[in-house]
């Protein structure tokens, strides 16, 4: 939805008296009127600027509004459309809603009842647009709290993590609490690390939702070393102490001035290092040292 400017309504409809009629009610209800003559300009006016609900008339010359519906909802699936039509065969109803469409409204049109209908769509709209937002978390570490860092709801995988890290508090929570009200009172969206002995979380935020904040939980990265190198790839300290450095782009008098070693001595350790790990150049044995110091 949009939130920006006021709720934005399409009308769509080739008669200008229909359109004027409706443009006034619509501002005058609060809403943001946007108005084609047909469906072409329709499209082309939803591509520029995303309604949150339409007004479709049915019968429209060229495009009629059955098909500019159908070309609608292709591209905005979760943007309700509210049929406008004077035809009362129950047929003609069935297609609207074949089409795409929500509902219906009965020419002549009464603006009342169509401010009700899009009110009542319009919420329908929102509602389903959270359940999607909880949807598209569903599995992930995510959770909500209030302005004081009180917890709202979480994923059993937060749950889950939170436990591990503070296994022996008995109320978590608690400690977490004053943490996170401290960290949202602050202007610094800088990730926020919870610790616990040599475990640690980082709580990174995502948006804003009502009046709680939307929060995901994630592992901190441990702090890679040379040793991490030495440990995962056949290669000797003095070895893995270039190769980490390698991995950090610096060249080889760098690494020598960092590691009090020559550049020749230098050379002669990614000689090795190149041989051990079956490459030919700084490139590829850079890339598998990232890979190691990347991994979790």
């Amino acid at each position: 939805m949009n939130s920006t400017i006021n709720n934005v309504v399409l009308v769509v409809d080739d008669s200008p008296e229909s359109l004027g009629m409706l443009n006034v009610a619509l501002n005058t209800a609060g809403y943001t009127a946007l108005v084609a003559l047909n469906g072409v300009q329709a499209l082309a006016i939803a591509e520029k600027v995303e309604p949150d609900i339409v007004l479709m008339d049915a019968i429209m010359p060229e495009l009629d509004g059955f098909e500019t519906c159908k070309q609608f909802k292709h591209l905005f699936p979760a943007v309700p459309v509210i049929f406008m039509t004077g035809l009362t065969d129950s047929e003609d109803v069935v297609k609207g809603f074949e089409a795409g469409g929500v509902d219906y409204v009965t020419k002549p049109i009464s603006t009342d009842e169509v401010l009700a209908r899009i009110k009542a769509h319009l919420n329908t709209a929102k509602l389903a647009l959270s359940a999607q937002s909880a949807l598209d978390h569903a599995g992930k570490n995510v959770f909500c709290v209030d302005n004081k860092g009180k917890l709202a709801w979480a994923t059993p995988q937060v749950y889950e993590l939170i436990e591990k890290v503070f296994p022996a508090e008995n109320t978590p929570w608690q400690q977490i609490e004053p943490q996170i009200e401290s960290w949202l009172a602050t202007e610094n969206r800088a990730n926020l690390e919870l610790s616990a002995d040599e475990s640690a979380l980082q709580v990174i935020y995502e948006r804003k939702q009502d009046e709680l904040h939307l929060l995901r939980l994630a592992k901190a990265k441990t702090q890679r070393t040379p040793k991490h190198l030495q440990d995962a790839l056949p290669i000797t300290k003095r070895e893995a102490e270039v190769l980490y450095w390698l991995s950090h782009a610096k060249t080889n008098w760098e690494i020598s001035q960092i590691l009090e070693m020559s550049p020749r001595t230098v050379n002669k350790h990614l000689e090795q290092i190149f041989k051990k790990l079956a490459v030919d150049n700084r490139t590829a044995a850079a890339a598998i040292s990232i890979r190691v110091l990347e991994t979790d």
